[in-house]
């Protein structure tokens, strides 16, 4: 876990690791990156004892602080900014209804330890399908000593609960809790409901408290509690919630709900453990609360998923399979992937039946009209009960008097890529067999339309995603570009219509995203990403999996403005080696301030608002990382002029907040108006034009530098065809062999030589470190200047922005 962000897969989910390097436990000096290590290698054992169990998450954003004492909260609803794959269920409330989130896989607990959630509570019972809550599969009896008592003593009244709940054929089994008592777990039938527990666990708890008054109290009052061992009877009332088992704590050190034995517990030096011991006991030994989570996975009937199922069949008649048991496989890593399968079933009426693998079964749709084939058209979606995972092979006739009378074919079955599962949502991408009934691979959603107790569900063909290798094919993701504007039209600009942004001198990309890969495009199209290596931790700062994003790779020099003279020094180079070399030198960043698309949703058609909105949620901050999102500037068009001159900036472009992103076209939507100097230049040769003998393509200047002159580059543009034909002959008459300074060998080619004594004036955009006039524009001769009279070009900023 080295390092401050990194991308991690897990589960086939992409996951972005932040801060890394926080101390979240500063008396062990334990890091978020040592947090999300154990989350990562508990998992296996964990996530029996939370599965399908509605998750309330304790963080801890800046870490428990020295004394454990830190600002914590609590937080129960999902909030927004969850990813698509985390499995949620809804609670009704009183007066709101919470989402929470399922901590049913390793890459769901490795994403609440990247939030800091070092806690994960959960309650006694689990949800069913959808949003039913079952009966619970466990009594928990939280044993919590009060003052002037200890762990110790809390084992010896742990071991007269243990004793009742022996004799009322429970086996129950210790967690120490990681903070101050013990949790006793015991495991139930799911046949009494969360208020009959509760019940019981109070009469225990009473039953004790009379037959040991001097060291058990059944009673809430604190003040009842000191000298005693309270026994928490409430952690099974269906509205509250026990840390669960391997869960760290937020207490100075990482301590951990650490299941335990018996025998463990009758030792003297019996302690609360830290996670690095728990990984160690857990290599070593398993997992002791074990049986407790395989009897609530596997007993009951409550949880069994079949049961619907082999109600409505007779397995003596029917050829289909009737398991007398859920084989559930392992989740939460890389292993053989998702299965599906479709069948053909003409029964009462011709209908097809649509079956994905989940938590261990078929979850099952009836299609009375198919698998859509049309995006614009929606085809109903019928929920069916659970079918085992061996009907994914059946084919066959279903007797007569039997419940779906009739026949069924496969047609088509094979595996499917999870994107999204939700209780009223689910997205996959499907890739049946040759000559299946899907013809290739198909991206299909399922989704609720009504949230009424009888849903009515719907199934949509939806666009397959890019991939990685056709990122630079995106269909019409081309830059957008702006139309040039004049200073005056700034005044017909109305900031609350439009935003302005600094112009920065460098040159367009567009970054493509595909989970950890970066590809960079030039404006014309051409494959740079090799050029810009740096670029390539783009994907550290972006919160999503896929995304096409619109920028400016930008070299900034030691004034810390762009130096486009300093990013000449990367342009055109191939080989690795020189790449580096110059990277060395002249390292890149690339400034965002564009979205096209985010994992395969178009953003083009978003107003310009929506778009920065987007990107302010997608873009983290890590100055580590060579991209940014540079501020919006807050003013009008004239202020954001005079904020590009004193950053020493290209110029400003005006952008209309209700505008979409127009791929590829010059728009009237934004506008630039880049802001320019001028300098007085002395001609030192001329080239020769192609296109026309009487002439000239170009200008060779030069500047003064410390009372020398010194090459300034070409000037080629300004010019009308009489001008170029009037200055060669101008020049004609003042001719000389060698060039009057010093020329790069480039520019030296098809050049004329004349003696250094006219003067000119160019505008130009920028002067480069090494005195190079960039985007020099011909302005006219200075015929009341001499060469003498030639002065330093001063950098400044000068012009105006854009608008319209």
């Amino acid at each position: 876990m080295a390092g401050s962000h990194q991308m991690v897969t897990i589960g086939g989910r992409r996951i972005r690791l932040s801060s890394l390097d926080r101390v979240l436990y500063p008396s062990t000096g334990t890091t978020k990156g040592d947090v999300i290590g154990y989350c990562s290698a508990i998992a296996p054992v964990m996530l029996p004892h939370c599965r399908d169990r509605a998750a309330t998450r304790k963080r801890w954003p800046r870490g428990v602080g020295e004394d454990g004492s830190a600002d914590f909260f609590f937080q129960k609803d999902l909030g927004e900014g969850a990813p698509d794959w985390v499995e949620t269920r809804s609670i009704q409330h009183r007066d709101h209804v919470n989402r929470y989130p399922l901590v049913n896989d390793e890459a769901t607990l490795v994403w609440l330890a990247q939030l800091s959630a070092l806690e994960v509570h959960v309650p006694q019972w689990r949800f069913g399908r959808g949003d039913e809550q079952l009966p619970p599969d466990r009594m928990v009896l939280d044993l919590d000593p009060g003052e002037g008592v200890g762990l110790r003593e809390c084992a010896q009244v742990a071991r007269l609960v243990r004793d009742i709940l022996a004799d009322m054929g429970l086996e129950s089994i210790p967690v120490t809790s990681g903070s101050k008592g013990i949790h006793l777990y015991a495991a139930l039938d799911g046949r009494q409901s969360s208020d009959e527990v509760s019940a019981v666990a109070r009469e225990l708890a009473r039953s004790l408290e009379a037959d040991h008054p001097d060291e058990v109290t059944s009673s809430m009052k604190r003040s009842l509690r000191p000298g005693k061992v309270f026994i928490d009877w409430s952690q099974n009332n269906a509205s509250k919630t026990t840390v669960a088992p391997y869960s760290l704590r937020g207490r100075v050190r990482p301590t951990v709900a650490a299941p335990r034995t018996w025998r463990e517990l009758a030792s003297p030096h019996l302690r609360q453990l830290e996670y690095h011991e728990v990984l160690q006991r857990v290599e070593r030994r398993g997992d002791p609360l074990a049986a407790i989570a395989e009897r609530a996975a596997g007993g009951g009937e409550r949880l069994d998923r079949l049961s619907r199922y082999r109600s409505m069949r007779d397995a003596g008649v029917t050829p289909e399979p009737v398991p007398e048991r859920i084989e559930v496989r392992p989740r939460g890593g890389d292993l053989e992937p998702l299965r599906f399968v479709i069948q053909r079933h003409e029964a009462r009426r011709l209908h097809y039946d649509f079956r994905l693998e989940h938590d261990g079964v078929l979850v099952s749709w009836a299609l009375p009209k198919g698998v859509p084939t049309d995006p614009a058209r929606n085809h109903l979606a019928v929920p069916t009960e659970d079918h085992p995972m061996e009907y994914r092979f059946f084919e066959g006739e279903i007797p007569k008097g039997e419940y779906g009378a009739g026949t069924v074919e496969i047609w088509d079955s094979g595996t499917y890529e999870l994107e999204k599962w939700r209780e009223d949502e689910v997205i996959a991408t499907l890739t049946g067999t040759a000559g299946g009934g899907l013809g290739g691979t198909r991206r299909l959603a399922l989704f609720r339309t009504q949230p009424d107790p009888k849903p009515s569900w719907m199934i949509h063909l939806m666009e397959l995603k890019t991939g990685g290798a056709d990122r630079q094919n995106h269909a019409g993701m081309r830059p957008m570009l702006a139309t040039r504007a004049s200073p005056e039209q700034l005044e017909r600009l109305d900031e609350q219509r439009w935003a302005f942004e600094m112009k920065w001198d460098g040159i367009r990309a567009l970054a493509t995203l595909d989970g950890g890969d970066v590809g960079l495009m030039s404006r014309s199209g051409a494959e740079i990403t090799d050029a810009y290596p740096e670029l390539g931790r783009l994907a550290e700062v972006v919160a999503a999996d896929g995304a096409v994003l619109d920028g400016e790779i930008v070299a900034f020099g030691e004034d810390g403005a762009p130096s486009f003279g300093r990013l000449q020094t990367r342009m055109g180079l191939s080989g690795a080696r020189e790449v580096a070399r110059a990277r060395s030198v002249a390292p890149v960043s690339l400034l965002l301030f564009d979205v096209l698309s985010v994992n395969g949703e178009d953003c083009r058609r978003l107003a310009y608002e929506q778009r920065r909105g987007l990107l302010l949620e997608m873009i983290d901050d890590d100055p580590a990382v060579p991209v940014a999102l540079p501020p919006a500037f807050e003013g009008d068009a004239a202020e954001a002029i005079a904020a590009s001159r004193r950053l020493h900036l290209e110029g400003i472009v005006a952008k209309r907040r209700e505008s979409p992103y127009r791929s590829g076209a010059r728009s009237l939507d934004w506008l630039k108006i880049p802001l320019f100097e001028t300098a007085e230049v002395v001609v030192v040769g001329w080239r020769r034009s192609e296109a026309d003998a009487l002439g000239l393509a170009s200008l060779l200047l030069a500047t003064v530098h410390d009372g020398e002159l010194r090459y300034a580059g070409r000037v080629g543009t300004g010019f009308s065809n009489a001008d170029r034909r009037a200055i060669r002959r101008r020049l004609s008459g003042i001719e000389q062999a060698s060039p009057p300074v010093a020329v790069p060998g480039a520019d030296r080619v098809d050049a004329h030589w004349v003696t250094p004594e006219l003067v000119a004036e160019v505008t130009y955009k920028q002067l480069t470190a090494s005195g190079r006039l960039r985007q020099a524009v011909w302005r006219g001769w200075r015929p009341d200047k001499s060469v003498d009279d030639v002065a330093d070009p001063v950098v400044a900023a000068v012009g105006a922005g854009e608008g319209a």
